[in-house]
């Protein structure tokens, strides 16, 4: 049985790649029904990537009347639909939001693009990298050098992904309260300068400054920083409240003096040198069983093989093994209703069958 607080709501997706499939990803982990629309013939490893978890994969021809039908009556009665094309595919397809409103009234209709579905740049090509560089936040990442990638975790997830979600949670709660469904246009554009908020708001009180590497939060810092250690790994430390940064040097066992945070101590750049000989000297294991668990603000770096495996992680369940491999697990957690990976979900013909299709119009559409 499904679980969840979504159980109950049916979304549609059409096939994408990126943020569209990681937002369905997350609705289905909280229980939402989502059916996803691919080409036929075409390989969509539902079973091997772990964003297209949770679903109905149901092959159709969009462009056969057959299909098409198919498709409509399926959004006629959803309650959210995701697409991430460029603007106008979904309107010549016969399935733009105009069309599909008029079919079903209470319908949220989610639409994930880079730069949005207007504007001088609608219609161009684009990745995370371009978006997030048109909001402000990759200046702000990296060395004095040069700003640093931050994986597609800014654009694609976080500022495209997730402001679908929750733009479509929001939609979903006034349509039910209302009857009215609406468009949601997620641009990963304006996500991503949303995520900026504080750092904007920062600059404007003249608390940031524009230069890579000389803030509180980009490492300009030495309580808030990588070091690397002895055996080649890294630790995190974010020590920023002076109770928590004077619990950092009593452990490292430094001169509280020389580590002063105001004009009598050592400068910034002389803090940094020395905190990097102190990490340097011993193993990340080491510091672990010196520093984890108290006040100092410290963390292991670890990577993809490692984070499982972590007490912390385990004891939260924060990763699931799923069909042999590792998966976060859903978030966030609830009290009541719990979300799950790899809930059993309907097949797509007995989704089908419970549309009214006969057998005989369901056999056509699995045909290779």
């Amino acid at each position: 049985m499904t679980k969840g607080p979504l159980a109950g709501i049916q979304i549609i997706e059409m096939a994408g790649i990126g943020p569209g499939p990681f937002a369905c990803m997350l609705l289905a982990d909280l229980g939402a029904e989502v059916v996803r629309i691919t080409r036929p013939g075409t390989q969509d490893p539902l079973n091997q990537d772990v964003l297209l978890r949770g679903r109905i994969n149901l092959p159709l021809n969009l462009k056969s009347d057959e299909g098409l039908a198919v498709c409509r009556k399926l959004i006629s009665s959803a309650d959210g639909l995701v697409e991430g094309f460029r603007p106008g595919v979904m309107e010549r397809l016969g399935l733009g939001p105009d069309r599909c409103l008029e079919d079903n009234a209470k319908l949220v209709y989610g639409r994930m693009t880079g730069w949005g579905q207007d504007g001088p740049l609608a219609q161009a090509a684009g990745h995370d990298i371009n978006y997030i560089a048109l909001s402000g936040a990759l200046a702000a990442m990296g060395t004095a050098d040069s700003p640093s990638i931050p994986l597609n975790l800014v654009g694609d997830f976080g500022g495209g992904a997730l402001y679908l979600a929750m733009g479509l949670c929001a939609g979903l709660l006034h349509a039910a309260k209302t009857g009215e469904g609406q468009v949601v246009d997620a641009a990963m554009t304006d996500g991503a300068a949303s995520l900026m908020a504080m750092f904007y708001g920062l600059y404007g009180r003249g608390e940031w400054s524009l230069q890579r590497g000389q803030n509180m939060l980009d490492g300009g810092h030495p309580y808030y920083a990588v070091y690397k250690t002895k055996d080649e790994k890294f630790v995190a430390i974010g020590a920023i409240e002076k109770n928590f940064y004077d619990e950092l040097i009593m452990r490292l066992g430094l001169d509280p003096r020389d580590f002063d945070r105001g004009e009598a101590g050592l400068s910034k750049e002389a803090q940094k040198r020395a905190f990097e000989d102190v990490f340097s000297r011993k193993t990340q294991a080491e510091w672990c069983a010196i520093l984890e668990g108290s006040d100092a603000c410290f963390a292991p770096v670890l990577d993809m093989s490692e984070a499982p495996y972590h007490p912390q992680n385990q004891h939260r369940q924060s990763f699931v093994k799923h069909e042999g491999a590792w998966h976060p697990n859903v978030a966030p957690k609830f009290g009541t209703t719990p979300g799950e990976v790899g809930v059993e979900r309907r097949k797509p013909t007995d989704l089908l069958r419970a549309m009214g299709l006969e057998d005989k119009e369901i056999r056509p559409i699995f045909k290779d």
